[in-house]
Formats: structure tokens, C-alpha cells, sequence
């Protein structure tokens, strides 16, 4: 796909908003939906995404939509940071399949780092168990 496309109502991202698959949510209102990813490059891993606008990527969206996705993905950081006590925190936003996005409903990945263990590659490796992910969230949600 590249920085042109239309958004699709039945890409994986719309789907979890609409309830049609689980996540496992961290926060939630009539906006913004944030939860973890199934695929973690390291653990903790979780995005966050508009859930009223259909934008593809960072150039579709409103300024008004940009502003509430991005005070939300800031909210969400800090209590991955207090949450979890990462040395680190990547804040990761791809546009374009050249550019290494895979689900084409704008979002971003909060990433902690970990000094002594190496973050995996984006959209790699096997999904990790609920039970784990669920864990990992209940240590974010307490900070939110």
C-alpha cells in the first residue's frame, strides 16, 4: 500500500474498535482506543488509535483528531513508563508499506526499552499469550 490509500472499513484496527476481535484494552473512550499488541517487540508494547477517524495514515487525519490521538498517546507513555519501569520508551508511527506500516488505520506503538534485553522486529515473531498481555495491562491501567 502506499501513502494514497483508501481507508478500509474491515482493516484489523477498525475491526477491534467495532468488537468483531479481542484486545486487550488499556483505555478507552468515545475517541481514542488504546491496548496492547499482540505482536510486541518488547514487553509492553501496546498503540493507540483514533477511533472516528479513517485515516490511513498521519497525512489523512484532521488537526483536531491529530491532537486528541497524540494527548492520548502521551497519557498512555507515561503510565507505560510508570507502570513498567522501562529504561526507555520508543514512540513509533509508520506511513506507507515502504515505510514498514502493515495496518493502514493510523496509529502508534508505544515501545519500552529494556536495557538488557534487545526489542524484537516490527511485525514479527508469534503473538504473545492473553494471560501475559493481560498482565503487562494491569500494570499500565493502575497508572492511567
Amino acid at each position: 500500500m502506499s501513502l494514497n490509500e483508501t481507508y478500509d472499513n474491515d482493516n484489523v484496527f477498525a475491526k477491534i474498535i467495532r468488537g468483531d476481535l479481542p484486545s486487550v484494552k488499556l483505555f478507552e473512550d468515545d475517541k481514542i482506543l488504546s491496548f496492547m499488541d499482540v505482536f510486541p517487540q518488547s514487553s509492553g508494547h501496546c498503540l493507540v488509535i483514533h477511533k472516528q477517524a479513517t485515516a490511513t495514515n498521519l497525512f489523512d487525519i484532521d488537526e483536531k483528531s491529530l491532537g486528541e490521538i497524540m494527548t492520548a498517546t502521551q497519557k498512555v507513555a507515561r503510565a507505560v513508563k510508570d507502570g513498567l519501569s522501562p529504561d526507555g520508551i520508543r514512540i513509533v508511527q509508520f506511513n506507507g508499506a515502504p515505510a514498514g506500516q502493515t495496518v493502514f488505520h493510523l496509529h502508534f506503538h508505544i515501545i519500552p526499552v529494556y536495557a538488557d534485553k534487545t526489542i524484537g522486529d516490527h511485525a514479527s515473531g508469534g503473538p504473545a499469550p492473553t494471560e501475559q498481555l493481560e498482565e503487562l495491562a494491569q500494570k499500565i491501567r493502575a497508572k492511567l
